[in-house]
């Protein structure tokens, strides 16, 4: 899956060089005593107090142990305006996120936040159906909230968090456990689009090696917004009529069972320079699959209902630098997956296939704080052809990414992803203002093309322009 990409700083992964000084008789030979947790014994005069070294890693990293809370978050205002026919103001959010974070003490740390969205546009638009304008004029989102607490090599980890395994810039594709608010499509920065998950988390970490543990009784699902949204996953006309919007039910979640949590297992380690991660996760998916059911008379011979596949997921990750660039890389096979057919005539609704998705990833940190990233992708199907998917997202592709500085406060980029093989494409221009301490003001374009069957191309009508400001604080 694709991916937005994020704002500010956080857009590209950072190049760390480091020099290493020649190797002396006094230099840490264990990652204990580089860290100065276990010292070589002092003489009795000058040592120091037996508590005001640090006894272990977590010792040595916590902030200072405080029960002050501190609290943190952003404001964010978005005004959009679809210019393609039928042209119309399509969004004007005003987001506030309140995160407070403490210590109780005792090695548990604790996180709370929470996020509200208000958006005038779906107040009284003549322009959305009413479900629309319900579901996206006002929303109030639990974002992380969980304890954090340590028992020697193992972290632990409980309640709403957020479980990223991809690694490469922009696009979705180890990153297989976080769930999404997709009502604006890939559009968002990270932080908006994704849904933390319920989850128990352990983690193992001894010396180079690191193995993670993942449990979530009660999965969080992409959010897919209603029939005439702007970014509906199946492509309807604009505005919609009141007859088709009906024919597409709400998602039809899993029970919430034991038997039916998602769960999971990640390791990763550093060889030869190479560092390389493998996981396996059980679960539902996240997207939902759009099956058709019988409709309830003969004007209405049939509906659709988005239902969430049991399926399961094994892949990798591999980074390394090269120098000049990091490269990167991932890939994902999923086997258990569902998808909806074009054809209503068919007798079958949609058609099981396995799929491998893999992603190459080169970028460079330039002079002028220049910054580029060139991705080569693809999808394939297995167990069958990819012919009669509704929106078919197989063939191989390609994103590039470029930002630089014009002066210190104006940062211009622009983000182009194409699909080779059915012509769908997305490009991305956009102009970031640091207007002032931790605010960014930016302006920007999104522009689809593409037949309507295609990844980007059914959002063909979709093209906007805004304009967006935050302030993190």
């Amino acid at each position: 899956m694709i991916r937005s990409i994020p704002k500010g700083g956080t857009l590209l992964a950072a190049f760390c060089l480091a020099t290493a000084a020649p190797a002396s008789a006094a230099d840490p030979i264990t990652r204990d005593e580089l860290f100065g947790i276990t010292a070589p014994a002092a003489a009795p005069d000058t040592a120091p107090p037996a508590d005001a070294a640090p006894k272990s890693r977590e010792d040595l990293f916590a902030e200072p142990a405080t029960k002050a809370v501190r609290v943190s978050g952003f404001l964010e205002g978005l005004g959009a305006y679809t210019y393609a026919d039928p042209t119309h103001w399509s969004r004007a959010v005003g987001r506030l996120q309140l995160t407070a974070q403490g210590d109780l003490g005792g090695g548990v740390r604790w996180k709370a936040s929470g996020r509200i969205d208000a958006d005038p546009i779906y107040l009284n638009s003549g322009f959305y159906p009413a479900a629309v304008k319900r579901d996206q004029r006002f929303d109030a989102f639990w974002r992380e909230n969980y304890l954090d607490f340590s028992s020697g090599d193992w972290d632990f980890r409980v309640g709403a968090q957020q479980i990223v395994w991809g690694e490469v810039v922009g696009l979705y594709f180890a990153d297989v456990v976080s769930a999404r608010d997709m009502r604006e499509f890939l559009l968002p920065s990270f932080d908006v689009m994704r849904i933390p998950q319920w989850a128990a988390r352990a983690e193992y970490t001894a010396g180079d090696a690191h193995l993670e543990f993942i449990y979530i009784p009660v999965p969080a699902f992409d959010i897919i917004g209603k029939p005439g949204s702007e970014f509906y996953p199946v492509p309807l006309p604009s505005p919609i009529p009141s007859d088709v919007a009906d024919l597409f039910d709400d998602p039809q979640r899993p029970a919430r069972t034991l038997a039916n949590g998602n769960f999971g297992m990640r390791a990763n380690t550093v060889l030869a320079g190479w560092d390389m991660s493998a996981f396996y996760y059980r679960s539902f998916s996240t997207s939902p699959t759009f099956y058709r059911v019988a409709g309830g008379d003969a004007l209405q011979p049939f509906r659709f209902e988005p239902r969430y596949d049991r399926i399961w997921q094994a892949g990798g990750t591999v980074s390394q630098d090269l120098g000049p660039a990091v490269l990167r890389g991932e890939a994902v096979y999923t086997h258990g997956h569902n998808f909806a057919l074009s054809n209503l005539q068919s007798t079958e609704d949609t058609v099981q296939r396995q799929t491998l998705d893999y992603i190459v990833s080169l970028e460079w940190a330039l002079p002028l704080d220049t910054r580029v990233n060139v991705q080569g992708f693809q999808r394939i199907y297995s167990g069958g052809s990819s012919d009669g998917i509704a929106i078919v997202n197989d063939g191989f592709g390609a994103s590039v990414f470029v930002s630089t500085k014009l002066t210190p406060t104006l940062e211009p980029q622009i983000l182009w992803i194409r699909n080779f093989r059915d012509g769908g494409e997305i490009i991305r221009p956009r102009l970031n203002w640091n207007a002032a301490r931790n605010l960014m003001v930016s302006v920007g374009v999104d522009i689809f093309s593409g037949s309507t069957d295609t990844f980007f191309g059914r959002y063909g009508n979709r093209d906007r322009v805004y304009t967006e400001a935050r302030l993190d604080f």
